[in-house]
């Protein structure tokens, strides 16, 4: 499965968000590229094998390679932070027990977006509802469409963007009471 992960990652057109043929943009800063990079060599040092990327892509701008790191577990801070960045740790779990593997998903204090790789759609089913994240991808997702909601669980956001509960959330409700 991290090959397959990693192949797509490889065949992700890195470049300016105003090219129609990117699929993956820039960082927003020399200093968020700079972060990014810094958890990737924290994850190498903690002993995360960088399978595909791990580095930046071109001299100019603020381009990261897609990367994907496997031999992650649950201690690393690659794993426990959230990145911002184009960076997956791949985590297999060899498990039929779906109460486990949400109990793993959920160990963070964060709770944006989860993605699962499976070809059973029946444990998605199962295993999104468990899982404690305001978007759940399945092998790579669709993206963000903005007649869907987005927003997280947890430490990664309160409320929701687009759809209807973005716009709801922006409205002002009001119940009146009266006795006759």
């Amino acid at each position: 499965m991290v090959a397959g992960i990693s192949g797509m990652a490889q065949s992700l057109k890195v470049g300016p968000g105003l090219e129609p043929d990117t699929q993956l943009g820039p960082l927003v800063s020399q200093g968020q590229m700079d972060r990014v990079t810094g958890y990737i060599e924290g994850g190498r040092g903690e002993g995360a094998e960088v399978v595909t990327g791990g580095r930046r892509q071109g001299t100019e701008g603020y381009f990261i390679q897609p990367t994907v790191l496997a031999q992650t577990h649950r201690s690393m801070k690659v794993v426990r932070e959230e990145i911002f960045g184009p960076v997956i740790c791949a985590m297999p779990i060899d498990d039929d027990d779906l109460d486990r593997i949400a109990r793993v998903a959920n160990d963070t204090t964060y709770g944006l977006s989860a993605y699962i790789w499976t070809r059973d759609v029946g444990i998605v089913h199962k295993l999104a509802r468990k899982i404690r994240a305001g978007t759940v991808q399945v092998n790579g997702g669709t993206g963000l469409d903005p007649a869907v909601p987005f927003g997280g669980y947890k430490q990664s956001g309160w409320g929701r963007e687009h759809g209807r509960a973005g716009v709801e959330s922006m409205l002002e409700t009001k119940a009146v009471g009266i006795t006759l």
